[in-house]
């Protein structure tokens, strides 16, 4: 027997044998760990990605929703009606004007309140460069409607937005 073992030193006891075994199995069980965390965090990131689309759809259809919704009511603010004295072409002339202004939103209203004095002062000092014959065209009334937004737009402060307003509607003018 020990020409047996001498020949073939490869041989070993079965207590070393199954030490072995039990020492390549957790190895093996390691693996299938990885193996399964790896799935894991697979199908999650799948399944996350496919509530994302789903829900990224939702939103959308939800934006074509609101876009679908009705537009806002107008906001408008009357004006006082404005008397001034027109440039001279053929005698003394005056100019009575009364309008309303649309605006974005009730808060423009209210910033439009608060700085009356200010928007009365722009618009009396531009009606005043006036000539009635600038003004008794069609042309030369809406020319006076940008112009009036665009006085009425300029801002209050220096660090201030421009005011949202988006029209002049006359309710009353007359040349004298």
């Amino acid at each position: 027997m020990a020409t047996a073992q001498k020949a073939n030193p490869k041989v070993v006891p079965i207590a070393e044998g199954s030490a072995e075994a039990d020492a390549g199995a957790p190895k093996k069980s390691k693996k299938k760990l990885f193996l399964l965390l790896g799935i894991a965090l697979l199908l999650l990131g799948g399944g996350a990605g496919a509530a994302w689309y789903f829900m990224g759809s939702k939103s959308e259809s939800a934006a074509e929703a609101h876009k679908a919704e009705p537009p806002k009511p107008p906001v408008f603010v009357n004006m006082d009606p404005f008397t001034v004295n027109l440039q001279h072409e053929n005698g003394d002339q005056y100019l009575q004007v009364a309008f309303t202004l649309q605006v974005a939103d009730e808060a423009q209203v209210e910033l439009l309140k608060l700085y009356t004095p200010l928007v009365r002062s722009r618009i009396l000092l531009l009606l005043s460069t006036k000539k009635p014959s600038e003004l008794a065209t069609e042309e030369g009334k809406k020319k006076l409607q940008d112009e009036i937004i665009a006085k009425v737009k300029q801002p209050f402060t220096p660090q201030s937005p421009p005011q949202a307003v988006t029209g002049v509607f006359f309710t009353s003018f007359v040349i004298q």
